[in-house]
């Protein structure tokens, strides 16, 4: 499945993968939402172009993935200081990583890795979808650092969600390797390659595997019986998805 990447990424000099989830088609005969839902790599190296485009974008709500070890280093980025309100939800704790090998084993980028996201409990999800599930929120950010990974897995139960078929689900995920060599591009001008990593290697890092977002919506429905059972057996309610729907779906 081919989606015109043009249509919903925004191509900023310094900020990587950030793009709008607009257009998608519900099973209910509706579309997913242009301009209300954007998912994202990290804003902290925009340029003064970037931050005239981003601030054109009217983010009220950024939702960070990241763990606060990460947000330390690399800061909150720009949103802030444009009145968004700032929601650090960390899918993976500090000090996770670690415990996510032990978990699932040194798989890298995988859908095991991905359904490893959910030994760390429903904190997490259960805070996010209180975010969705409030009208008050958008238009929102919601990213990581690589906006690819637990960006990704968070997209993914938002479209499940509203309705977006799989295929289409699958597609948007797929879509983060077509930024990618930009991406690489200014890593390799501006900050210079990891000791030891070759551009090749920095490509296959920064991209995603074809099928890892389907791994992982397979070990969802093998366990749960899909992504909304998963959500409804951690306590998100019928209530929030119909919210969730009536913001994010025309």
């Amino acid at each position: 499945m081919l989606i015109n990447l043009s249509d919903r990424h925004h191509a900023f000099e310094a900020s990587f993968n950030f793009r709008d989830i607009g257009g998608y088609p519900s099973a209910s005969g509706k579309k997913v939402r242009w301009g209300q839902y954007y998912r994202a790599g990290r804003q902290d190296r925009m340029t003064e172009g970037d931050l005239g485009a981003l601030k054109k974008l009217k983010i009220r709500t950024q939702i960070d993935l990241r763990k606060p070890e990460e947000i330390h280093d690399q800061g909150k980025g720009p949103l802030s200081d444009m009145g968004a309100a700032h929601h650090n939800i960390p899918v993976i704790p500090d000090g996770g990583t670690d415990t996510l090998s032990r978990l699932v084993g040194d798989t890298g980028i995988s859908g095991k890795r991905y359904l490893g996201y959910l030994e760390f409990g429903p904190d997490a999800w259960v805070k996010l979808f209180d975010l969705f599930s409030n009208a008050s929120t958008g238009p929102l950010v919601l990213h990581c650092t690589a906006g690819k990974d637990r960006t990704g897995v968070s997209t993914a139960f938002l479209l499940s969600v509203l309705g977006v078929e799989r295929d289409w689900i699958e597609a948007d995920y797929q879509l983060t390797n077509r930024d990618v060599e930009r991406q690489v591009n200014f890593i390799e001008e501006h900050i210079g390659l990891p000791e030891g990593m070759s551009r090749e290697d920095m490509i296959r890092a920064a991209g995603v595997p074809e099928d890892a977002m389907g791994d992982f919506l397979d070990g969802i429905e093998e366990r749960w019986g899909g992504p909304l059972e998963y959500l409804q057996s951690i306590g998100i309610s019928d209530e929030a998805f119909n919210s969730i729907r009536a913001n994010y779906l025309e």
